[in-house]
């Protein structure tokens, strides 16, 4: 596949997206009118931009591509193993140079183009796009929390399994050694019936024991098996919120675009505002000594401020008629 090539493919999937959803989120209800008017113009200039934006990235890819056929074969001379004289190596070499330089500014400007389309989709379709993030990340949360539940309770009963086995094992042992001490002073009180039933209890004691250790065996394969469920449930676990995680950053990355823009258009309302009563002051033959102290920051795909200097050239619209108008 070509380099250039890979902007268009890398885009594709999210604005088919785009344009199986745009109906149904062109036709979302809202409380107000106005304000579902003012969304739909605001979406369909986007989706203008985009639209125009595909047709700039798509002319430079276009270019790359008759580029990149003339450079292709110079490449292959290049990193060739054909042995060429310094003369015919520095021509090849300048002549690729030559060609290099524009396909790759065309890339560049193509790979703007994609994020700028890629930044309007997100805007366009924001409202569907953060419900669904929103779905998901409850879906892992749910399903972080069944595991943990589960975890929870594979936990208990290994604990349960574990403390069991130590008891009775340590019981079967005590027996053992209580009939061993039963035996021995039997002996040496010379109690012959005594001895005979001490006898009989160190026996079912040894069998017991015996029975006691094989449990204990077989439990602790049942304790290995649950500790491997319980890595396999904590590795279930680290993979939702993994998943959790990224998905809320996609969300963050959203929330971030959105705000941006609303920021701009706030910014933007309040520098007519300003501007209106720049020419307020203006008329009345004042001084905008605190309104030339303004410094608003713009923040998405432009990083430059608005200053007074915005606030006088929106001045010169307005009439006394419109500074009267409150």
């Amino acid at each position: 596949m070509n380099e250039f090539q890979a902007p268009t493919e890398q885009r594709e999937p999210l604005t088919h997206e785009l344009e199986s959803r745009e109906v149904a989120g062109l036709s979302e209800v809202v409380p107000d009118g106005r304000e579902t008017i003012g969304q739909c113009e605001k979406k369909q200039l986007l989706l203008n931009e985009i639209e125009k934006l595909k047709v700039e990235r798509d002319k430079y890819l276009r270019e790359a591509e008759h580029l990149h056929t003339e450079i292709a074969p110079l490449e292959e001379l290049l990193e060739g193993d054909e042995v060429m004289d310094a003369d015919r190596a520095y021509e090849i070499r300048k002549q690729y140079n030559t060609l290099k330089i524009p396909y790759d500014s065309r890339m560049h400007h193509a790979s703007i183009m994609s994020n700028k389309i890629a930044r309007r989709e997100s805007l366009a379709n924001h409202e569907t796009l953060m419900a669904g993030y929103t779905e998901s990340m409850a879906n892992w949360k749910a399903d972080e929390q069944e595991l943990n539940e589960k975890r929870d309770s594979l936990s208990a009963r290994l604990e349960q399994i574990r403390q069991q086995a130590a008891e009775d094992l340590a019981k079967a042992r005590q027996a053992e050694t209580d009939a061993a001490t039963a035996y021995a002073q039997a002996v040496a009180w010379g109690d012959t019936e005594g001895e005979k039933n001490a006898n009989a209890e160190a026996q079912k004691a040894a069998k017991n024991l015996a029975s006691a250790t094989e449990h204990n065996r077989r439990q602790h394969l049942i304790m290995t098996a649950l500790e491997h469920e319980l890595a396999t449930v904590d590795q279930y676990i680290a993979e939702a919120q993994k998943e959790h995680k990224a998905i809320e950053r996609k969300a963050l990355y959203l929330a971030r675009t959105v705000l941006e823009e609303q920021w701009n258009e706030k910014a933007q309302a309040l520098l007519d505002m300003g501007g209106k009563l720049w020419a307020a002051i203006n008329l009345v033959d004042g001084d905008q000594i605190s309104l030339r102290k303004l410094v608003l920051p713009e923040e998405g795909e432009r990083f430059g401020n608005w200053t007074s200097s915005d606030l006088a050239e929106r001045s010169y619209k307005y009439t006394v008629q419109d500074v009267l108008s409150l």
